[in-house]
Order: structure tokens, then C-alpha cells, then sequence
């Protein structure tokens, strides 16, 4: 067990990434849920990738402001382009995200197929770097998620569709390059899942203890363990889930939404 793996100056800002992506995840989360579109984030986060990609590929610095717009201008192309398939194409709309996805991580694979870093590249873009972000990086990341919490807060019931496609883009955008696609995805899903049925506050409350306590204990399980960051949290969120959804089938009651 490695000890000196637990040093603060590198796992505090990975806390902090990870607070950053459940501020958003988690309320966006229930609406993903709630529109049975499951694996929109992963397809998302995918095509924000293939921007980066793209960006990289022309030679521009993966981590600059070039690829950041590239990264958005990919994500909120591909969520508008989805939004317009569930207009004309609904009951097929998982499959046609399925098939976005596919096409999204297949290009990016064409584009580094001669790359001698291929394999680094597209690790990044799947587990993440977690415990390489940097403050200037979580201020940025911060301030747009923030901006994306209370637009989605104080008016998702006006604006539309297409507005929690573009809302959604954004967020992924922010969050796959601090923690990768699988976090993404773990975060989304997850702790809105294991509280289904639950008075939505409730909800919130008890999917933020999922998520804060899967970040925390995997990060300092992850550092004691020698073991990578992404994929340990991934499975400590599943299995506070699991935990949580244990302790609370004891109580006597539950409220529905």
C-alpha cells in the first residue's frame, strides 16, 4: 500500500474536477433518464473528442483554445444533429446515438491510425487524466458548468428540446476533458439510476452522496492502491450505489416523485 500516493496538492484538484462534473451530471442526469436516451453522453463526448482529435491533428495544441472551440463546435454540431434525428426519428433515437458514437470513435481512430501516440491519445479521451488537471484549468471549467447548472435550473421548462441538447453538449464538452468518457458516463447515469423513485430533492440529495463519496474513495483508494484514478472511481460510484440502495431499502418508507 503506497501512502505517499496520497498527496494532496494532486488529489484536491482531482476532487474538485469531480464535484465540478456532478454539479452538472447529476440534474442532467435525471432528464436522460427521463427521455430514455441512456448512452447520449458517451456519443457526445465522443464527438467533443473527435474535435480534439481533429484539433491535434492539424497541429494545434490539444490543451489550447483552438481545440477547446474545435471540441465545442463538434459537440454542439452532433447534439443539434441528434435533436433533429429525435424529431423525425424518435423510437429509433437510442439506435441512432448508438451508430453516432460508433462513428464519432472510428473517425478518431482514422485520423490516428499513423500517429506513434495513438494509443495515449485515445486512453486520455476514454479514462482521462484526472489527476493531471490544474486549477487554471477547474476556474475555466467551473464558471461554464456553473453557467450551465442555473440556465438548466431556472429554465428548462422553456427552453425546449434543442436547448437541453445544446445545454448537454457544453457540459460533456467541459467534463470528458477533466475526467474522460468513462467518468462521464458513470457520473450521468449512475447516481440518477440508483435513485429512481424518490421524491426528486430527495433524489438530488442522495445521488450527490452517491457521486461525492465515489470520487473520494476512489481517488484515495486509487493513490493507496498504485492503481488508475478513472477506473477505480467508476467502480466506487457503482458501489456506493449499491450501498446507498441497500441503506435505504431499511427505511420504513420511500416517496415517489
Amino acid at each position: 500500500m503506497n501512502t505517499e500516493g496520497l498527496d494532496m496538492s494532486i488529489l484536491a484538484p482531482a476532487f474538485v474536477a469531480g464535484l465540478i462534473v456532478l454539479m452538472t451530471h447529476i440534474p442532467l442526469g435525471y432528464e436522460v433518464l427521463r427521455r430514455g436516451i441512456i448512452f447520449i453522453d458517451i456519443a457526445v463526448a465522443q464527438i467533443a473528442g473527435l474535435g480534439v482529435i481533429i484539433a491535434y491533428t492539424l497541429g494545434w495544441d490539444e490543451h489550447g483554445i483552438a481545440a477547446q472551440i474545435a471540441a465545442v463546435s463538434s459537440a454542439l454540431t452532433g447534439s443539434w444533429m441528434l435533436n433533429k434525428l429525435e424529431s423525425k426519428h424518435g423510437k429509433h433515437q437510442e439506435a441512432l446515438i448508438g451508430t453516432s458514437f460508433i462513428l464519432a470513435a472510428t473517425g478518431g481512430i482514422f485520423l490516428l491510425a499513423n500517429n506513434p501516440h495513438a494509443g495515449e491519445h485515445l486512453k486520455e479521451l476514454l479514462v482521462g487524466q484526472i489527476l493531471w488537471v490544474e486549477w487554471e484549468q477547474l476556474l475555466y471549467a467551473g464558471i461554464i458548468s456553473s453557467i450551465v447548472l442555473f440556465v438548466w435550473m431556472k429554465y428548462r421548462t422553456r427552453i425546449g428540446s434543442l436547448g437541453f441538447y445544446l445545454l448537454f453538449a457544453v457540459a460533456i464538452t467541459v467534463s470528458v476533458q477533466l475526467v474522460g468518457v468513462y467518468l462521464v458516463f458513470a457520473s450521468l447515469i449512475i447516481p440518477a439510476l440508483a435513485t429512481l423513485g424518490y421524491a426528486l430533492r430527495s433524489g438530488l440529495g442522495l445521488s450527490v452522496i452517491i457521486g461525492v463519496s465515489g470520487y473520494a474513495t476512489g481517488l484515495v483508494l486509487s493513490a493507496l492502491l498504485d492503481l488508475p484514478s478513472g477506473a477505480v472511481i467508476v467502480w466506487m460510484i457503482a458501489v456506493s450505489a449499491v450501498v446507498l440502495k441497500m441503506l435505504t431499502s431499511m427505511l420504513p418508507e420511500r416517496r415517489s416523485r
